[in-house]
């Protein structure tokens, strides 16, 4: 997570002008026995998580991710094998940190959960999220199992920016967190006060901004490992205990990724498997989707530094399966059929800011009623979201209209700071499908545009099915594209294409998005019997 769009003078643009340099890595082994070895490809997300917080608890790895404005926060993912992952659960269950994450009076856009920390303590068993919140203050959560619940444990009057909580081998908990100027704290025992804190390391002017800070002790040195944003990665090292003095060595710079178009990997975290293997897990920007996984193997000098595994001078795009144990299991994958059955919504689903419960359930489907009277879609509440799967990837939606009222607005979303809908007007006691384009915000998240009507298409009856296919692969035409039908197997297409948006600076990518608002009064309701997200 950085703050350059706002609060440094070297935005990541001028930092990718400016840098220079390849890392130097090692090389892996290329040739036929390399490439008839089981292999795992790049990303090994392709979906939206970014600043990953990694680790291992037995033979099971967890990672947290930002989340910014979508709430519930703070997804933690579960693997077995750190290439195919789950999303378990939340480790912030609301975002209950003012009303401007209510859409109440404000708007949470591009603030919230970002760059923040996971850790276990195994004294207690427990799982600890760490994260600021709006340059106030420190928020601390845990849980005894990921899936929750979660409960907030404690606030500290500090904001530890971009944090590294490190449980460490005498169970003292350390925060290593910063911009430029690196600190550490010492919490106390139970983790509700702060102890202590410390500047441990100022960034030399040469190198720039430093933030996204993970805390380790490895072979009893200390490490905080760092990113210049969007392009670098360093590391700190210390012999002398989690107070310093530290130094500093390159791990990466301008190192070409593995997605085409993308970005530089880094930020993220290091983890070791069971058998003592070491793997960076970093992220590379490739919008319009957002900031991918990647994983690559990590080697260490004889004088304790760590080395990325290079594959012809880059990022491998491919690399040999980490040995672990058989899983116990498969992971439940991250996109197919939902048909929200039971009492809850799957852990992949986020709502854009918190949303008004009392106007939203599931069993026998999901009923959305009114919950906002707007025009525009950026203030609706109980807009719900799931990540785009890439390359490119199609949501489904098969949709009850049969309640809405006149002025009501419901429809299936291609949602960020630019966006585009497909979806349904009820005026007057007459239902259209139409496609919408043009709903967009400035670079302060404040609306600009609340949409124009560029197709439409009388339908009858009260069922339809929405169609929304996206192609988020980095470059040019980043097309988003829409589609109804009236019987779920003929569909037919509404409208132009819609380029979506690539520029970095709202962070979270594009989603898929369900909605439901009036213009008129509320009362309203539209009911999701299914939603799919299929790829190619």
């Amino acid at each position: 997570m950085d703050l350059s769009w706002s609060h440094h003078a070297l935005s990541r643009r001028r930092t990718l002008a400016a840098a220079t340099g390849l890392a130097a890595g090692a090389l892996l082994p290329t040739g036929p026995a390399f490439a008839a070895a089981a292999q795992y490809t790049n990303p090994v997300i392709w979906q939206d998580f970014a600043d990953i917080d990694v680790m291992r608890v037995g033979d099971t790895y967890y990672a947290s991710a930002s989340t910014m404005h979508y709430s519930p926060g703070a997804p933690v993912l579960r693997s077995y094998d750190l290439v195919n992952w789950e999303i378990a659960g939340h480790a912030v269950p609301a975002l209950d940190f003012g009303a401007k994450y209510d859409l109440n009076g404000a708007r949470g856009y591009v603030r919230g959960i970002w760059a923040s920390s996971l850790a276990y303590r195994p004294s207690n068993r427990t799982f600890y999220w760490l994260g600021q919140i709006d340059f106030a203050r420190t928020y601390l959560y845990t849980a005894t199992a990921v899936e929750g619940p979660w409960s907030r444990l404690t606030t500290i009057s500090t904001p530890y920016y971009d944090a590294g909580l490190l449980v460490d081998t005498d169970d003292t908990l350390y925060v290593a967190y910063g911009n430029t100027t690196i600190s550490v704290a010492q919490l106390s025992r139970d983790g509700r006060t702060q102890v202590r804190t410390q500047e441990v390391f100022r960034t030399p002017s040469s190198v720039g901004t430093l933030e996204g800070a993970r805390f380790y002790k490895i072979n009893g040195q200390y490490y905080i490992f760092l990113t210049r944003p969007a392009n670098g990665q360093y590391i700190l090292k210390s012999s002398n205990g989690p107070f310093g003095p530290y130094t500093m060595r390159q791990v990466l710079l301008d190192l070409r990724g593995p997605i085409p178009g993308g970005g530089v990997p880094h930020q993220g975290g290091l983890v070791r498997t069971q058998s003592g293997a070491w793997y960076y897990m970093a992220f590379v920007d490739a919008y319009p989707g957002g900031r991918m996984p990647a994983l690559a193997p990590v080697t260490w000098t004889a004088d304790g530094w760590p080395v990325v595994q290079l594959v012809d001078g880059a990022w491998g795009t491919t690399y040999p399966l980490p040995a672990v144990p058989t899983p116990p299991r498969q992971v439940t994958p991250m996109t197919g059929v939902d048909t929200f059955d039971g009492t809850s919504l799957r852990p992949r689903w986020e709502w854009n800011h918190n949303p008004d419960n009392t106007r939203w359930s599931v069993g026998n489907g999901l009923t959305l009623r009114t919950a906002t009277v707007t025009h525009d879609l950026y203030w609706a509440r109980n807009t719900l979201t799931h990540r785009i799967q890439g390359p490119t990837s199609t949501a489904t939606v098969q949709l009850d209209h049969s309640a809405m009222r006149d002025g009501d607005r419901a429809g299936l979303a291609l949602l960020r700071d630019s966006s585009a809908w497909i979806g349904l007007k009820r005026d007057g006691g007459a239902t259209r499908v139409v496609t919408v384009t043009g709903l967009t915000m400035d670079g302060n998240w404040n609306t600009t545009g609340t949409g124009t009507v560029v197709a439409s298409a009388p339908v009858s009856g009260g069922r339809v099915w929405l169609r929304a296919n996206a192609d988020i692969r980095p470059g040019a035409p980043r097309p988003g594209t829409f589609s109804y039908s009236t019987d779920g197997i003929t569909f037919t297409r509404l409208g132009p294409a819609f380029s979506m948006g690539n520029d970095w600076r709202f962070f979270m990518g594009y989603r898929f998005a369900l909605f439901n608002h009036a213009t008129q009064a509320l009362g309203g309701a539209v009911r999701v019997t299914r939603f799919e997200v299929s790829t190619p």
